[in-house]
């Protein structure tokens, strides 16, 4: 009976991983016109910038075939040829350091989706040109109410309204791109908000510092932690304890009286 199931779960998969995979290409099929292709875009790749400031900048790409995200093919870029904003410089390195890595770093797209309008389309095409390589490149736009409007190229604008199933695959596309890049950012920032703080308090160096993230897990919880709960710590005599303890309490009163 077992096995039964495991077949019966098995079978009701493939047919609902085949469902997808039709509902991809028809969706894509009547935006033939517009691509001025007939070919239907299996691999996807969509691309996002995210930012805080000028302080950290980062790139994402995220991968989808015939619907379904490839998670473990994603990737990460941190900008590093920036010192202030500049949208179209960022999207520009992220695209030039992915393709000049070649397909060994990630099979090439049959579509490029970036988010943004048609200058971030120009931005990606103009970059793709410039290592000798023709691959189409569509623009994400959203409207007012930042939800997913439609597709951008040279040719124009499609409104997607009226194809619901296109709409559907392109917005969670979007979205995800989106998460994807933000929660990187998310991360270098904490990283370095953690590392800049830590590193002013007296007595505390690399290795304590490293102890006292591993123990209580972010600088919030070391921040509102006691005397007592910082001496738990390996490595953290009560001197250096109420060196954090003390530290903590004068940071949160200047920020109070900001």
């Amino acid at each position: 009976i077992a096995s039964q199931n495991v077949a019966v779960c098995l079978e009701n998969s493939l047919k609902t991983r085949k469902k997808e995979e039709q509902d991809w290409e028809d969706a894509w099929r009547s935006l033939a016109g517009f691509l001025k292709t007939t070919d239907i875009p299996s691999r996807v790749e969509a691309y996002d910038i995210s930012s805080t400031g000028s302080t950290e900048i980062t790139g994402s790409i995220v991968v989808f075939e015939k619907g379904k995200a490839l998670t473990g093919e994603y990737r990460r870029f941190k900008i590093k040829s920036l010192e202030g904003l500049d949208d179209y410089a960022s999207m520009r390195e992220m695209v030039s350091r992915r393709f000049r890595r070649g397909e060994e770093f990630l099979a090439f797209p049959d579509l490029i989706l970036v988010d943004g309008g048609i200058g971030h389309v120009n931005t990606v095409t103009g970059a793709l040109k410039s290592l000798g390589l023709e691959i189409p490149v569509l623009g994400m736009v959203k409207d007012d109410e930042h939800q997913t409007r439609g597709l951008v190229s040279p040719e124009g604008e499609y409104d997607l309204s009226a194809n619901a199933s296109l709409l559907r695959f392109v917005a969670s596309i979007q979205n995800e791109a989106h998460r994807f890049a933000v929660e990187y950012n998310r991360k270098l920032r904490g990283k370095r908000y953690r590392e800049s703080i830590l590193d002013k308090i007296p007595g505390v160096g690399e290795k304590r510092k490293r102890e006292l993230v591993k123990h209580f897990g972010s600088v919030k919880k070391i921040m509102d932690a006691g005397v007592d709960e910082l001496t738990a710590v390996e490595g953290i005599s009560r001197k250096t304890a109420e060196n954090i303890y003390n530290f903590f309490r004068g940071f949160q009163d200047k920020q109070v009286n900001k």
